[in-house]
């Protein structure tokens, strides 16, 4: 099936400049705040000059847009006769006082950028630069001037939805427009005791996780609390039932001395594991605590290959009242991408998953990169039921085995949801393994 087209609208290169007569202090802070209707707010501190400006060549804000939004924005427009407009306000604050758009900050003025969305329509693949120029801020020909870089940009990305909560072992769909189609299975269940010992697996069918296989993260020990979470794991199957991807909790999920939540001083952990030479492999580490304020907090590492650190590519928040999204997104930066297989479809279950990673190449890490939207995933906050929509950029899956990857990490983000609820509350039946948790 061909990926969903979306559109990303880029802002960088952003810089202020004031006439020359104006006085700079080096106390003073200035943030962008990016309003686009029907998108949440975003914020992006910039540099200021008098004289000589530098452009960082830097990614400020992004808006993604799938296409039933962007046919609304376009609908919108069309309707009211106006261009649908992209609206930034700069405000100043002094160094260490919150951000500018809180206590403190003064707004300097605002600068409007009409999107005109048909000319990406009409321009295929290559995408257009919209505003790319010193424009005044305020209007005023002694005020300061913005230096902005404004384009839009198809990045089209795989749509995959779960037909029913992880722990119920459901299907996963690739969606387009209206089409479903499967393309996975997912497997819940616990592990016994002895899979966590160390000892070698000629087997996929059950992820076998042990202080091998990433030597920061902790396994259960004796002194462990009598009241913990722990042994879930989810493995990803093909249509031809191979297992091509598995998350494994390593790390269990405890109440801090003294509470009844789990802490980010002890947070619990998943490996993301993916199958190589019959055995499983470690790609990614996700741990997870509940913050002070009540919301689920997590991190998510990429592991490379014969390395000894991680590289984190997200570290955020999500609010356990009313859920919200786990995303990936590097919008500055870039960081190594696995799974170099030149041939993917989905359909055909093609690529290594039905060979356990003995295509040539496979499992291994390229010279490629992370860049821009990677993946983003829903997640239902306390005690609503979750199905998962995953949706993930389309350069970043070369084979059925990375697509599948990204599948088994929003379910592991998912089950961090339920792992991290308070322990003074009973988990569901498909999540307990005895009556006592």
């Amino acid at each position: 099936m061909d990926p969903c087209p979306f559109v990303r609208i880029v802002i960088g290169n952003l810089a202020l400049k004031f006439p020359a007569e104006h006085k700079l202090s080096s106390s003073t802070v200035f943030d962008c705040k990016f309003k686009l209707r029907g998108f949440s707010t975003q914020v992006s501190t910039i540099s200021a000059f008098v004289q000589d400006p530098v452009l960082d060549n830097r990614t400020h804000s992004c808006f993604n847009l799938n296409k039933t939004e962007l046919d609304k924005l376009v609908e919108k427009s069309s309707i009211r006769g106006k261009t649908c407009s992209l609206k930034i306000e700069i405000f100043a604050r002094r160094k260490g006082i919150g951000c500018g758009l809180l206590n403190g900050g003064k707004l300097l003025g605002s600068v409007v950028v009409p999107l005109d969305l048909k000319g990406l329509e009409s321009n295929g693949r290559r995408g257009v630069v919209i505003q790319n120029e010193w424009v005044l801020v305020g209007g005023s020909s002694t005020a300061a001037q913005l230096h902005l870089n404004v384009k839009a940009e198809p990045d089209p990305r795989f749509v995959f939805q779960f037909d029913g909560e992880p722990e119920c072992s459901p299907q996963v769909f690739q969606v387009n427009g209206n089409v479903k189609q499967p393309v996975f299975t997912c497997k819940f269940s616990f592990r016994s005791n002895g899979d966590r010992n160390l000892r070698s697996r000629s087997s996929l069918s059950e992820p076998n996780t042990s202080t091998s296989c990433f030597n920061s993260c902790p396994v259960d020990k004796e002194s462990s609390p009598l009241k913990e979470r722990k042994g879930w794991s989810i493995t990803i199957h093909d249509l031809s039932g191979s297992p091509i991807a598995a998350a494994s909790m390593i790390t269990p999920f405890v109440p801090s001395q003294g509470s009844n939540n789990v802490s980010r001083s002890n947070p619990g952990a998943w490996l993301i594991l993916r199958p190589s030479n019959g055995t499983w492999k470690p790609w990614g580490r996700l741990e997870a605590w509940r913050e002070r304020g009540g919301d689920l907090g997590y991190r998510f590492e990429i592991i490379p290959d014969g390395a000894t650190d991680a590289i984190t590519l997200s570290n955020s928040t999500i609010s356990t009242k009313n859920g919200g999204k786990f995303s990936v997104d590097i919008t500055n930066g870039a960081t190594p991408l696995t799974s170099p297989n030149s041939s993917f479809d989905l359909c055909s279950g093609s690529g290594s998953g039905s060979d356990f990673g003995s295509a040539p190449g496979s499992g291994s890490w390229a010279q490629l990169l992370y860049r821009g939207f990677v993946m983003s995933s829903t997640v239902e906050g306390d005690g609503k039921c979750s199905k998962p929509e995953v949706v993930v950029g389309v350069q970043h899956v070369n084979c059925v085995e990375d697509a599948a990857a990204f599948v088994a990490l929003a379910a592991a983000m998912d089950l961090s949801m339920d792992a991290c609820q308070s322990f003074t509350k009973k988990l569901r039946k498909e999540l307990r393994q005895s009556d006592h948790e």
